[in-house]
């Protein structure tokens, strides 16, 4: 008599979810706050002090750009218009308004927001790499008009921004900065995991996907859009007026500068754009290469050929970024939330007659798709519980 015995059937067995994954989160948070807060008293000199603040300002800046970049999937490599747009207006606003240094700062937040919102409109009715080109061409305006316009901006000459704090030593002034910046990022990241976590996060993280589909299912994609270019243009635009108060020395040609876009996208892109912390991770890895080959090759361009090769290094091997890859490595050899093993199917059906049997009071529970099924061998032959053959022995 064949025996039902030969038949397997997959059968997903659950296990609880561990809740020490949340508590390493939580501890490695914790970890990266105390070491920010004491990087200050860390640093051996005023040099690699203001080198953690750069550091720093390009956290804030990769961060900001992936409120457009990583949520909707629009690559915009011109965001360092509206760094340049902050961090002039924080300095205009103080030389020839009078107003007070970081008064002048959220006022020039609230002008980029302003200019930002017809400029939204106009590039987002582009897609793809036309959105690309109308990104840098607004980046190219802006810098002919600050270099053109010395009378106003200073040209080419720059423009000095008075320093906040006067009365600061210079290693006090670069602490009281790191700390500032610091604060600056931790409210983008708040603002981000709000937005990640909403149903607008949902619809932008939609449009990513497929934004003609998003659309078609009731997404208004237009205006989702938008909100998120002026929200990331916004915090752009502060990230710029904090780095013109800390370094009191602008010059259009930095401030206007592609690379400081490409910079932005590279350190999104290395991190992960979809997570919370990548772009602040691509920062500090690109940003201190940078800042070390700057130191260590001096005026040439050989930073470029380094960064270069690094973003070829992402493309090739970890395209999603480094936290993605070292999630789906801790996934593939870590802890399973569940595992999967054979059962035959007299397993099965033992298992189903010995739950019925027991006194609950409650009816016997239905047959699953798998004792279903287990009349059957694996090739169709059927098996005695199938046929009734057991039964009429």
């Amino acid at each position: 008599m064949p025996d039902g015995a030969g038949t397997a059937s997959a059968v997903v067995a659950p296990t609880a979810r561990r809740p020490w994954g949340r508590v390493v989160r939580l501890a490695a948070l914790v970890v990266l706050a105390v070491l920010v807060l004491a990087f200050p008293t860390m640093a051996p000199n005023a040099y690699i002090l203001s080198a953690g603040i750069v550091v720093l300002s390009y956290a804030c800046t990769a961060t900001a750009w992936n409120f457009m970049g990583g949520f909707t999937g629009y690559v915009s490599l011109g965001h360092a218009a509206f760094f340049g747009l902050g961090a002039y207006g924080t300095g205009l606003l103080i030389r020839d308004v009078g107003l007070p240094s970081f008064v002048a700062w959220l006022v020039a937040g609230a002008l980029v927001l302003l200019v930002t919102i017809p400029v939204g409109i106009a590039a987002l009715r582009v897609r793809g790499a036309s959105f690309v080109i109308v990104s840098i061409s607004f980046v190219l305006i802006l810098l002919l008009v600050f270099q053109a316009w010395g009378s106003f901006t200073g040209g080419s000459d720059g423009l000095v921004v008075p320093r906040p704090f006067p009365d600061l030593l210079r290693p006090e002034h670069h602490r009281t900065f790191f700390y500032l910046f610091a604060a600056l990022l931790v409210v983008m990241l708040v603002a981000w995991w709000a937005i990640d976590r909403s149903r607008f996060g949902t619809g932008l993280k939609a449009i990513r996907e497929d934004e003609d589909k998003a659309q078609a299912l009731g997404v208004p994609t237009r205006n989702y859009k938008l909100v998120a270019y002026v929200v990331s243009a916004t915090f752009t635009g502060l990230a710029g007026g904090m780095y013109a108060l800390w370094f009191g020395d602008l010059d259009p040609i930095f401030q206007f500068s592609i690379m400081l876009g490409s910079y932005m996208v590279l350190m999104a892109l290395f991190g992960g754009v979809r997570h919370l912390f990548g772009p602040l991770l691509g920062a500090v890895v690109v940003g201190t290469g940078l800042e070390y080959f700057k130191l260590e090759f001096g005026d040439t361009q050989f930073h470029l050929v380094a960064t270069a090769l690094l973003l070829g290094v992402v493309v090739l091997f970890m395209p999603d970024g480094i936290i993605p890859a070292a999630q789906a490595l801790f996934k593939r050899f870590g802890p399973q939330d569940s595992s999967i093993r054979e059962m035959t199917a007299a397993e099965l059906l033992e298992r189903n007659r010995a739950a019925a049997a027991e006194p609950t009071g409650e009816p016997p529970a239905q047959p699953t798709a798998a004792v279903a099924q287990q009349g059957q061998h694996a090739d169709g032959e059927p098996t005695a519980e199938g046929t009734g053959e057991e039964k009429d022995r």
